[in-house]
């Protein structure tokens, strides 16, 4: 088949893009920049950018099936940056499916769509934990929109599925980890409220393979198609030992200093102001979206993904940090 895959130059996207090109299909990257490592792969690449239909619907041109897997993402930024590259984006993606006749279509999404607050989710489904409201992020925002829209758009002429990767982790991550080392070396970094919550997360190739095997099922009346899904590793660990877990593996000193949530939600709201009036350059290092991730348990039930689609985690917990380990020791931060 002739692939599409849309931010194929991301963590995720460039997993995305070696596993098709390992299963036998052409692909395309739809980036923003040229990635050397996509040309490595074999992979073809169009630059532009996904608020441009026009370049969207160049980039669908001949492609069978669409992973569309780019979207700015972060904590920070104005809402109409998000809704230009998260709506607008997948609006036009959307539109080039039906152009082109294009039959298949895995989204990537955010279990962030779901986010309410500091409500807890533990053993959630899809069909059991509603969507948010009252976002204070504009990328769980944008993406909640693009989701739905993604799933109304199924039908007999392109079957969609969306799916919720939960913290994606392991070799090749250039944004996560660096950050965390970075504030652990520098004495700045501090876990929010006790640290026992219970969090989900997803090894790299666990991720990617969940997109490979709801791609496989989905069809017209697939069992997948129309509907979202989380993904995860299944094995959620509490917050405090995940962090440390992370930072270990590449040699960082331990988070062993804590912040209450009520003091971390203030300093975010304080944070979001003085970046909004003044404003600041780069992200605040505390918003109140991201006190309240960080302090609730987030977890899910990986039952509809294996029942569906047969999603099954192949690469464990403690196996990927031995992985991680493994490639820091050849890329260190």
């Amino acid at each position: 088949m002739r692939v599409l895959v849309t931010g194929g130059g991301g963590f995720l996207g460039q997993a995305l893009c070696r596993g098709l090109v390992e299963r036998g299909h052409q692909v395309i990257s739809f980036n923003r920049g040229h990635y050397p490592v996509l040309g490595a792969l074999g992979v073809g690449q169009v630059q532009g950018d996904l608020a441009d239909a026009h370049a969207v619907m160049h980039a669908a041109q001949g492609v069978d099936a669409v992973f569309h897997n780019a979207a700015k993402a972060g904590a920070w930024g104005s809402y109409r940056s998000y809704h230009d590259a998260n709506v607008v984006g997948t609006q036009n993606v959307l539109d080039a499916c039906r152009t082109h006749g294009i039959g298949r279509l895995v989204y990537t999404s955010t279990p962030s769509v779901t986010h309410r607050a500091t409500h807890p989710v533990e053993g959630g489904t899809a069909d059991s934990v509603p969507y948010g409201e009252g976002f204070k992020a504009p990328y769980a925002t944008t993406k909640a929109i693009a989701e739905k829209a993604v799933l109304a758009a199924n039908g007999p002429a392109l079957a969609t599925v969306a799916l919720r990767p939960r913290l994606i982790w392991g070799p090749g991550d250039h944004q996560i980890l660096p950050r965390l080392v970075s504030r652990a070396k520098a004495g700045r970094l501090r876990i929010v409220g006790s640290g026992e919550n219970f969090v989900d997360t997803t090894y790299i190739d666990n991720a990617a393979q969940a997109h490979f095997d709801a791609f496989d099922r989905l069809a017209p009346a697939a069992a997948c198609a129309g509907k979202a899904y989380f993904i995860s590793n299944g094995e959620p660990w509490p917050m405090r030992r995940l962090l440390n877990a992370l930072l270990d593996s590449a040699g960082a000193p331990p988070a062993d200093k804590h912040l209450s949530f009520k003091a971390a939600y203030r300093i975010g709201a304080v944070c979001e102001a003085l970046w909004t009036v003044l404003p600041l350059k780069g992200e605040p290092p505390m918003t109140r979206f991201l006190a309240e991730q960080l302090s609730t348990a987030h977890w899910y039930d990986m039952g509809p993904a294996r029942r569906d689609f047969g999603y099954q985690p192949r690469v464990g917990m403690e196996e990927g940090f031995e992985r991680l380990r493994a490639w820091l020791r050849d890329h260190p931060l």
